[in-house]
């Protein structure tokens, strides 16, 4: 069966990712090469192991967000849906379970707030890691003065924790924001679309999206 690890070695993924990057810095975006899929493959994995699910779910859903901003190599928009193309292929192709290759391109194909939803747990773990992936290490641009809203919100965020509570089933994204830099309100005119997405993600696996900034519940 084909691995996280497997994938990792594949040159072809690897240019992609690359690629994906090197269009995203001419275009102004942060960060979402390697830094930023790890975090995404390791926390949704994280989300499904902490509520059980077997071995082999856990495994497609880390080799889902590995893969899942690869189309921001064709174009930023609609990249979840070219992503989802470039994955399946290239799954094909190393010889991945039609059914496994399948989960995996539906996941992806969702995972953009503009067009996607949950749509089975694997993508709901993705939603949940991508979403939640907010911290000034995202920041590509290095002068302050020139930083747009995105920039100055991502550099505000000086800490982000992401845990699962088995027990309480639910997920807490905990953030500290220096409001110096950007206030709490910016951070839902930006990002109030990923919120709800997460929020309708955890529903879907019957736990609790919980949003805490600054020690402050906020959902």
């Amino acid at each position: 069966m084909i691995t996280l690890e497997d994938i990792k070695k594949n040159p072809e993924v690897q240019q992609l990712i690359l690629g994906s990057q090197e269009e995203l810095n001419a275009m102004g975006y942060t960060e979402h090469s390697f830094r930023h899929i790890g975090i995404v493959s390791n926390r949704a994995g994280a989300v499904l192991e902490a509520l059980g699910y077997d071995e082999r779910r856990v495994e497609l859903a880390k080799i889902a967000g590995y893969l899942h901003d690869i189309g921001n190599c064709v174009n930023r928009i609609d990249h979840a849906h070219s992503g989802a193309i470039l994955a399946y292929q290239i799954l094909k192709d190393m010889g991945m379970d039609a059914k496994e290759r399948t989960e995996i391109m539906m996941a992806i194909g969702n995972h953009d707030e503009k067009t996607g939803t949950a749509v089975s747990d694997i993508s709901a773990a993705l939603i949940l890691a991508d979403k939640s992936d907010v911290h000034r290490e995202r920041v590509v641009n290095t002068n302050l003065s020139t930083f747009d809203k995105h920039d100055k919100v991502n550099y505000a965020v000086t800490n982000s924790n992401f845990t699962i509570s088995k027990e309480n089933r639910k997920v807490i994204l905990d953030l500290t924001i220096d409001t110096e830099i950007s206030p709490v309100l910016d951070y839902f005119e930006i990002f109030m679309d990923r919120t709800m997405m997460s929020k309708h993600a955890a529903k879907f696996l019957n736990i609790w999206f919980e949003l805490i900034i600054n020690d402050t519940k906020l959902l």
